[in-house]
């Protein structure tokens, strides 16, 4: 096998041309791809007793990844859906290989043959006007987090935005001048612009005064000044949720339900699947 045809060196060019210089893909695809990378090599220099840098492509076969699948579904307890992330990322990778390293062509597209596994599409439930209101009334807007966390929702209920593009807003990224919107960069790179309610303004207008506008400075942060993460906007939701059941029987009755934001202004078709539970 040629040095350019070595697995090691496909690999590190994969990630280091393939994703983040021709295709600058997010942080979040290089992480997820590099776990699946990591969890992949592990299981194959358990099952082959080889190290990952003695590994070569003609190891990494169609039979290898399947028994690779298989065992994220039956130790790691993977659902279809995350079997399939893993599996979109080893096809990316092939796809590239394929390109590199031709003299292993009948390997790589038996491996580009593997099939998605079928997930079942459960229908989301959506919140009624009554109940948002209910959320939105839970902070306790006489604290600074009460505060933020108010804005937090109600920015997110009107936009529709991912949990990931909430928290990397910064204040930049806000104009409430003559036709407010919020500008993001979202899944795949790509730029929108969405339109701000007045009431939504009136409210991001007072956040922000009260921060001290600097364009880079984060619109929603941590108390310690830092990004939120999800583990942190899933604790802040469940909170406000658990709060907002007590006086909204339809959340107390639906508790159990997949939970999300529907619709709050008749133009703004958003919604937040990642809400606590």
């Amino acid at each position: 096998m040629q040095e350019s045809d070595s697995f090691p060196r496909l690999l590190q060019c994969f990630f280091s041309d393939r994703l983040m210089t021709q295709r600058k893909v997010s942080p979040h695809t290089i992480a997820s791809y590099r776990d699946t990378f990591r969890l992949l090599l592990r299981f194959a220099q358990k099952r082959l007793h080889k190290a990952p840098s003695l590994l070569g492509l003609k190891d990494l076969n169609a039979s290898l990844i399947g028994a690779f699948l298989d065992d994220l579904e039956k130790h790691r307890h993977n659902g279809a859906r995350s079997r399939n992330l893993r599996l979109t990322a080893v096809r990316s990778f092939f796809r590239y290989a394929a390109l590199e390293a031709p003299t292993h062509s009948g390997i790589i597209q038996r491996v580009l043959a593997i099939p998605n596994q079928r997930q079942p599409r459960a229908l989301v439930a959506f919140l009624t006007r009554p109940e948002i209101d209910a959320l939105l009334a839970t902070p306790n807007r006489q604290r600074w987090l009460g505060r933020r966390d108010h804005a937090f929702l109600l920015l997110a209920v009107q936009t529709g935005l991912r949990l990931s593009e909430m928290t990397a807003l910064r204040h930049e990224d806000v104009w409430l001048g003559t036709g407010p919107h919020v500008r993001c960069r979202g899944k795949g790179r790509k730029e929108r612009c969405t339109p701000l309610a007045q009431s939504t303004v009136v409210v991001l207008k007072a956040w922000i005064r009260e921060q001290g506008r600097e364009d880079s400075k984060t619109l929603f942060p941590s108390v310690r000044g830092g990004t939120l993460s999800a583990a942190g906007v899933q604790h802040m939701l469940a909170r406000h949720v658990s709060e907002a059941r007590k006086t909204c029987p339809t959340l107390q009755k639906n508790a159990s339900r997949p939970t999300c934001f529907a619709t709050v202004p008749r133009w703004s078709s958003c919604r937040l699947a990642w809400i606590a539970r």
